[in-house]
């Protein structure tokens, strides 16, 4: 298992990356679901249609599927029906239109574990993907779990946390912000993002409620060391590691 900073990077027994096969024919979200998924260590391979999408999975043997279930032609539930004959425990996540309901209880029923709706963020994505490649039991499981950034450690699994090898006790929704802070180490996110992320609705525009997370997540992490957690005034907040570490 090889945690890089800020991210777990998921591999599998044998100490290889875990493969995912994203299809769509839309070039721009393919590109985009591929870029973040490269960021998370992942090996990708992408399909711009059906009968590409068959010949992938046979030669680059996918840990997960993000399929798409609109496509012309060759559609994702034909794609679906052909991917489980050669590989039928591969976790799918479908990418769904936003009325299209019966289109998602169709690939539920037909196989699919899990899928999200366009439009849909990338975070969320890799999120579900995580969850589906955990539980399809394709991991090495030592540290599977574990994200670094300095010396602060967070396990996602156990909900530990710890700075320096000293235990650090948070509220439930402390570890959700601690959580997405160290997923983006040095990126700064906005109050929005943070917002939408941690709390997942718009908590009535009320954004002094990051501050006042901020500021707990600062007494816990950050007293009496040197700060990880910094704010970018009109921007938002970041996590990175201290300069002495």
């Amino acid at each position: 298992m090889t945690v890089t900073q800020g991210r777990t990077e998921l591999l599998k027994p044998d100490g290889t990356p875990v493969r995912v096969l994203v299809v769509d024919d839309e070039p721009t979200i393919t590109e985009l679901l591929s870029m973040a998924m490269r960021y998370e260590g992942w090996s990708i391979r992408s399909a711009g249609d059906g009968p590409e999408a068959v010949r992938a999975a046979r030669e680059f043997r996918p840990d997960a599927v993000v399929l798409d279930l609109a496509m012309p032609g060759m559609d994702g539930l034909d794609v679906l029906t052909r991917l489980r004959r050669d590989l039928p425990g591969v976790p799918v996540l479908f990418l769904t239109a936003k009325d299209g309901v019966e289109e998602r209880i169709a690939g539920l029923t037909a196989g699919g574990d899990e899928h999200v709706t366009k439009p849909f963020g990338l975070e969320d994505v890799v999120a579900r993907l995580r969850g589906l490649i955990r539980r399809a039991g394709t991991l090495d499981r030592r540290g599977a779990s574990l994200l670094v950034v300095g010396d602060l450690t967070l396990d996602e699994d156990s909900h530990e946390v710890a700075r320096g090898g000293t235990a650090v006790h948070l509220t439930a929704t402390e570890f959700e912000l601690l959580r997405f802070l160290m997923r983006n180490p040095r990126r700064v996110l906005s109050k929005a993002q943070i917002l939408d992320r941690v709390w997942s609705y718009d908590f009535g525009g009320r954004a002094n409620v990051v501050e006042l997370y901020i500021s707990y997540l600062r007494r816990k992490i950050d007293a009496g060391r040197e700060p990880m957690i910094h704010t970018r005034r009109g921007a938002g907040y970041l996590i990175k590691p201290a300069a002495t570490v």
